[in-house]
C-alpha cells in the first residue's frame, strides 16, 4: 500500500494528556499541529487524580477548566485532603495528609480531583474542536528523523513531515530513542501493583472514622519506606490502592484481599475491576532537545505517584515549551530560547525527585527505623507527632526558574522545586494573584505574549517596553492597576506562561535588554 504524506509545523507523537496539552497551546497559538495517538480509545484506569492549582491554570488558560470541573464524579465542595497512618488505617496513630487547599491564596485557581480518563476526555474534544490540529488515532510511530531542516515521523500509513516534532509518547519514547537521549535511572527494585476496585462498605467506614478525606497513606513497619497508598475515585463506591508486593507477584498468586484487609485494619467487602503492576523507579533524560526535536512529560521524566506530581509537573513541561516553540515559528524568538526548554524544566525535576519523591520514601524509611511504638510508645508518640507538624512538602514545592538564563536576575540560585509561597513577585517565579483591587480579574487581561504590569502612575515604564517589544517584534500587552503594594515592585514583566521575567528593582530601567533576554537573544 502506498503511504501517504503530511506536511505540518509541529508533529506530537503521542496524544495523551500531555500530547493533547501541548497540541491546544500551540493551536491556540496559531501553529498547525499533527498528533499521532496509537490508541482510538481511552484506558478507564483511575491515575493522575490530582490536579493542581497550577494545573487549573493551565486549563483556563486552554479553555477547558469549566469542563474539567464538570466533568469530576466527587461530588462539589468534597474536599482533596488525604490521611496519613502508621500501621493501617484503624490506627490510634493518624494525621491530616497533603493538603493542598492549604495554598491555595498563592494562585488564580482552586485545586480540583479527577481521574485521568476524564481529564483526557476533555482535552481530547478541545483539541477536536480546533481547526489546525490534525489528530491521528490508531497511528504508532514508527522511523524517526531529525535533522537541521525538519522531522519526520512513519506510522503504519502516512510520513510525517514537520519543522518540529515533540515526543509525549511516555516512558518507553519511540520519539526519545530516535533522538538518541539517554536517560539517569534510579531504580528502587520493587515491584508495585495497582488495584482498581469498588466498596461502599470500605466508604462507610472511612467515612466514620475520618469524615471526608479523599485520600489515605499508610506508613507499615515491614515496607522500608515505601507507601501503601488508597485513593478515592468516586465517593461511595470507587477506589485505586498502590503497595508494594513481592518480586515475583503476578494476577494469580498475590493475595489482593489479605493485602487490603492488612492496610485497612479490618476485613471489608469489595469487586476488583483491574489488577496491574509496574517497577518503581525514577527516570530523567539527560536533555529535553536535540535539534529540532524535544520530549515532554513521561518522556522526559517518569517517577512513582509519589505526592502527585506525574501530569502536573507534564503539564508545566506544556507551558514551557509550547510559547517557546511559537515563538520560533512566529520569528520573534532569540538563539537561546529553545535551550531554555531544558535548561528550566530539567533541574525542576531533578529537584522533586530529590527533594520531594526521594526525601518521602528516605524519610520515612528512617522513621520507621528509628520508632515504634512497642519499642518506646512516648517516643514514638512524640516522634509522631513531629512528623504531623513538619507537613508534607505541599508548602515547598514551588517549581520556579530562578537563575534561568532567559530571566533577568542579579542574584544567586537556579531552577528547582523547593521554595516559599509568597505573595511578593519574585524572577522567575509564578504570578500570584494581586492582593488590592485588581485581584478579581487580573488573570483574564493576562496576554498569550508577554504582559507587562505596572502601577497607573509608571505610564513612562510602559512606554518603553512597548517600543521595545515593537523593536524586537514581541508580542506584549500592558495592563496598568490600581494598586501592586502586594506584589512589592511598581513594574513586572510576566513572560507567556505566567512565570516572571522581570521585577522593578530600582536599577536602571532598560527595557530593550530586559525582553531581549527574555526571549533568549
Amino acid at each position: 500500500m502506498a503511504m501517504s504524506e503530511q506536511t505540518t509545523q509541529v508533529t506530537i507523537v503521542g496524544g495523551g494528556p500531555v500530547g493533547m496539552a501541548l497540541a491546544i497551546e500551540l493551536g491556540q497559538r496559531d501553529v498547525e499541529v499533527t498528533v499521532v495517538e496509537k490508541e482510538r480509545g481511552l484506558h478507564r484506569i483511575p491515575k493522575g487524580q490530582n490536579l493542581t492549582q497550577r494545573t487549573m491554570e493551565h486549563f483556563r488558560t486552554w479553555g477547558v477548566e469549566e469542563a474539567v470541573r464538570a466533568a469530576r464524579i466527587m461530588p462539589p465542595g468534597f474536599p482533596s485532603a488525604g490521611v496519613n497512618a502508621y500501621g493501617n488505617l484503624m490506627s490510634e496513630y493518624a494525621q491530616p495528609w497533603f493538603r493542598r487547599s492549604t495554598v491555595g491564596q498563592f494562585y488564580f485557581e482552586r485545586n480540583e480531583r479527577l481521574p485521568q480518563y476524564l481529564t483526557e476526555e476533555v482535552l481530547r474534544q478541545r483539541a477536536e474542536a480546533m481547526g489546525n490540529i490534525t489528530i491521528l488515532y490508531g497511528q504508532e510511530a514508527g522511523e524517526v528523523t531529525v535533522d537541521g531542516k525538519g522531522a519526520s515521523v512513519t506510522t503504519q500509513t502516512t510520513i510525517i513531515r514537520s519543522d518540529y516534532l515533540v515526543g509525549c509518547d511516555g516512558s518507553h519514547s519511540v520519539v526519545r530513542d530516535g533522538l538518541g537521549i539517554e536517560e539517569d535511572v534510579s531504580d528502587h527494585g520493587r515491584r508495585m501493583v495497582l488495584l482498581v476496585f469498588r466498596s461502599r462498605q470500605l466508604f462507610e467506614i472511612l467515612e466514620e472514622r475520618y469524615g471526608e478525606a479523599a485520600f489515605f497513606n499508610v506508613l507499615h513497619p515491614d515496607l522500608e519506606g515505601y507507601w501503601r497508598f488508597l485513593g478515592m475515585v468516586d465517593v461511595g463506591e470507587g477506589w485505586f490502592f498502590h503497595a508494594p508486593v513481592p518480586s515475583d507477584a503476578t494476577v494469580e498468586t498475590l493475595d489482593h484481599l489479605k493485602l487490603l484487609h492488612d492496610t485497612l485494619g479490618a476485613p471489608f467487602d469489595l469487586e476488583v475491576d483491574y489488577i496491574g503492576f509496574w517497577d518503581l523507579r525514577v527516570a530523567i533524560a539527560r536533555t529535553y532537545r536535540s535539534g529540532r526535536g524535544f520530549i515532554a512529560g513521561d518522556a522526559a521524566h517518569s517517577h512513582p505517584p509519589y505526592g502527585g506530581y506525574g501530569i502536573n509537573t507534564g503539564f508545566e513541561d506544556v507551558r514551557n515549551l509550547g510559547w517557546k516553540l511559537a515563538a520560533h515559528i512566529d520569528g520573534w524568538a532569540g538563539p537561546g530560547l529553545l535551550d531554555s526548554y531544558t535548561e528550566e524544566r530539567r533541574p525542576v525535576f531533578v529537584s522533586t525527585a530529590r527533594d520531594f519523591i526521594e526525601r518521602f520514601i528516605e524519610r520515612d524509611r528512617r522513621f520507621i527505623t528509628d520508632h515504634h511504638p512497642d519499642r518506646d510508645p512516648e517516643d514514638f508518640t512524640r516522634a509522631w507527632e513531629e512528623r504531623g507538624s513538619a507537613g508534607t512538602g505541599v508548602s515547598d514545592y514551588v517549581p520556579h526558574y530562578q537563575g534561568s538564563p532567559i530571566v533577568v536576575d542579579d542574584g544567586p540560585g537556579t531552577p528547582a522545586a523547593v521554595g516559599m509561597h509568597e505573595l511578593t513577585a519574585k524572577p522567575g517565579h509564578h504570578l500570584p494573584p494581586p492582593t488590592g483591587p485588581d485581584a478579581g480579574d487580573l488573570f483574564s487581561r493576562l496576554g498569550r505574549g508577554f504582559t507587562l504590569l505596572t502601577e497607573e502612575s509608571r505610564g513612562e515604564d510602559a512606554s518603553r517596553f512597548t517600543d521595545a517589544a515593537r523593536e524586537l517584534g514581541v508580542p506584549l500587552n500592558t495592563v496598568s492597576l490600581t494598586g501592586m503594594a502586594g506584589y512589592g515592585t511598581s513594574t513586572i514583566l510576566v513572560r507567556p506562561d505566567h512565570y516572571i521575567a522581570w521585577v522593578d528593582d530600582g536599577s536602571t530601567l532598560d527595557a530593550l535588554k530586559i525582553l531581549a533576554t527574555a526571549v533568549g537573544a
